[in-house]
């Protein structure tokens, strides 16, 4: 069993939540969200939102806050065998409510089919707040194109404000 080892961004001023399913072994090796220069999730950000963004965890950090985003992850912990969601077994949840009881947050995207798979299930039941699944940006997911993230995730630029 693996346990999540970072905490969650956000603060009150948070008005939506972008959830994953867990961090990879290279996001865990790299103690923050996407930590894998692979994944495109931060050049994503870095070109929906035209702002340069470090590599520097605080830098991050302060990009998200001051974009109005919250960014979690589903599980607390689990049975995953390297990176792979598919291998993921004997789940436990975050508590993703405390978060939205805490904030603005009235909008929850997930990233990825699994991170979208385990919310339903897991999470939707106790929050009732719908989620909408956006594409992995995992390097994994190579069947989308960065172009193609792009338009699907400039729906966010709609509520950042």
């Amino acid at each position: 069993m693996i346990s999540h080892p970072f905490k969650p961004v956000y603060d009150k001023n948070s008005k939506i939540l972008i959830l994953g399913s867990f961090p990879s072994v290279i996001s865990r090796k790299n103690e923050f969200y996407y930590g894998n220069s692979n994944n495109r999730f931060w050049k994503l950000m870095s070109y929906l939102f035209d702002e340069e963004i470090s590599d520097s965890i605080d830098d991050k950090k302060e990009f998200l806050l001051r974009n109005h985003i919250a960014l979690w992850d589903v599980i607390e912990s689990c049975d995953i065998n390297g990176s792979s969601d598919s291998s993921i077994t004997n789940v436990k949840v975050n508590d993703i409510k405390s978060i939205i009881d805490n904030t603005k947050i009235d909008i929850i995207y997930t990233n990825g089919k699994k991170a979208s798979e385990l919310y339903n299930k897991y999470v939707y039941p106790v929050t009732g707040i719908k989620d909408m699944c956006l594409p992995s940006t995992s390097s994994a997911n190579a069947g989308y194109h960065f172009k193609d993230l792009v338009k699907e995730y400039e729906m966010i630029l709609k509520v950042k404000q």
